[in-house]
């Protein structure tokens, strides 16, 4: 089955833009609070889960990493999880204008071509390029998205389900 993989793109973008305004209203909240920005990155929904950090880190690689690998270009490289708010906002700008840069015309007739990735450790599938895209990718962006919604409304952010939508729909 064909897929117009390139709708990805503005998907990804809006996701950007709701993980950049879930962060501005956290640190509304936590200054209001009197808490560091450190230490609102620093929030976990449980003890063993990662970060606040983290998983604004992940929204901001794969939103441009699994693009890139599916149209076959050089994949940009990651960031990481230690930076401050302010670095993340960049990085989420940085991501948008990167995705800006793609075309349709890289993402045509990508659909059956094979990609292996290593995810996690020993795991190497090969997986036709547009279920990388269409499941794996995406359905990790919405994790990691909706799990920084899920910290942030655990520490008392004052968001709501509107607010998954910030981007747009």
């Amino acid at each position: 089955m064909t897929t117009n993989l390139f709708t990805f793109i503005g998907l990804y973008s809006r996701l950007l833009d709701t993980a950049a305004s879930l962060l501005k209203k956290g640190d509304a909240f936590a200054k209001a609070q009197g808490v560091s920005e450190a230490d609102m990155l620093g929030w976990r929904l449980i003890d063993d889960m990662a970060p606040l950090a983290f998983q604004i880190m992940v929204v901001c690689n794969f939103s441009r990493q699994w693009p890139a690998r599916v149209a076959g270009l050089p994949v940009p490289e990651a960031i990481e999880a230690d930076l401050s708010l302010a670095g993340f906002q960049t990085a989420i700008a940085e991501a948008k204008a990167y995705l800006a840069t793609l075309t349709p015309k890289q993402f045509a007739d990508r659909d059956d071509v094979p990609l292996t990735v290593e995810i996690g450790t020993g795991m190497t599938p090969t997986l036709p390029s547009a279920q990388w895209l269409t499941v794996f990718a995406t359905t990790n962006l919405y994790f990691h998205l909706s799990t920084a919604y899920g910290i942030l409304r655990s520490k008392g952010v004052p968001i709501g389900k509107p607010d998954m939508f910030a981007g747009g729909l």
